[in-house]
């Protein structure tokens, strides 16, 4: 037990490490200590100036809890995952997999996963461990801004590498390819929007086990009074092969951000949770669970 927490709160200072740093290295620096034409002041700005111009011709939508938006962001973000399921199960995931968004081109973004740090907790034993490492690359096809349109289509491409802990890497690399799509209505202010993501994943070997998921998540969400976005998620999973061929699953999330609040130059803080629940599917891998998020947008 004193391993687990010396672990999990490990992850908790990494974490709180990377959001550190983050903060520090996109707050706006100071004044006399760069000269505005010295390289790295240069670089800066050029960075920065992609991504604000990239930004600009998209909606300005908040990143659901679940679904994965279709927007480019640049952030740092850390989640944290509870399940409940039946005979008294908790799996913990300190991290959700997230972790650094950066914009490199106007089209372009790439996320950098960090492992989640799991546990899973029965009545009689607990198995901890890290999860796999992900990455994600989106390319952003179409998208108007609330003046222009207010949409957006996007594709990603994901993988899943084999690194994590023996009692919860998936052993072999897994590939899903996602189309992504949003629409909105109002004003940059206040409105609703819904964003999609529709994807499937391929593993690499043990097809007979994972066989081929196919996952739609949607997110039906709200934003008013400057700071609040509640929101609505469902996620349906389809087996097709495996274990489970032929199962669905639908996972509902009713959740809640705040954000993105000001701190100090270009970073803005986003706080999220959501509760979920799967008493609407016949299947399901757990009951009901908690989603909070926090985010560092750059």
């Amino acid at each position: 037990m004193t391993s687990l927490i010396s672990k999990s709160t490990s992850s908790r200072l990494i974490s709180a490490g990377l959001f550190s740093l983050t903060f520090n290295a996109f707050a706006d620096p100071d004044p006399n200590s760069l000269s505005s034409d010295s390289p790295e002041s240069s670089t800066k700005d050029g960075w920065f100036a992609t991504v604000d111009k990239t930004q600009e011709e998209q909606p300005h939508w908040m990143t659901p809890l679940v679904t994965v938006t279709p927007r480019l962001e640049e952030e740092y973000r850390y989640d944290q995952i509870i399940q409940n399921k039946t005979g008294g199960t908790t799996l913990t995931n300190n991290g959700g997999g997230k972790g650094l968004e950066l914009i490199p081109s106007e089209h372009v973004e790439v996320i950098i996963g960090q492992p989640g740090y799991m546990s899973n907790q029965t009545p009689k034993t607990t198995t901890s461990g890290w999860a796999d490492e992900s990455l994600l690359m989106k390319y952003r096809f179409l998208s108007a801004n609330e003046e222009h349109g207010n949409y957006i289509v996007t594709g990603f491409m994901g993988v899943s590498l084999p690194t994590g802990s023996t009692a919860f890497t998936q052993n072999y690399t897994i590939t899903t390819p996602t189309l992504a799509v949003g629409k909105g209505w109002g004003t940059r202010d206040q409105g609703v929007n819904v964003q999609s993501t529709y994807s499937k994943s391929f593993p690499s070997g043990n097809q007979n086990i994972f066989g081929e998921p196919t996952v739609w998540n949607t997110s039906f969400q709200g934003h008013f009074s400057n700071y609040f976005w509640p929101e609505i998620e469902t996620s349906l999973t389809r087996w097709e092969g495996g274990l489970l061929s032929g199962k669905d699953q639908m996972v509902v999330t009713y959740g809640i951000l705040f954000g993105r609040i000001p701190l100090e130059g270009r970073t803005r803080l986003i706080l999220g949770v959501g509760y979920q629940t799967t008493n609407m599917s016949g299947f399901s891998t757990f009951g009901n669970g908690w989603v909070t998020s926090a985010r560092l947008a750059f």
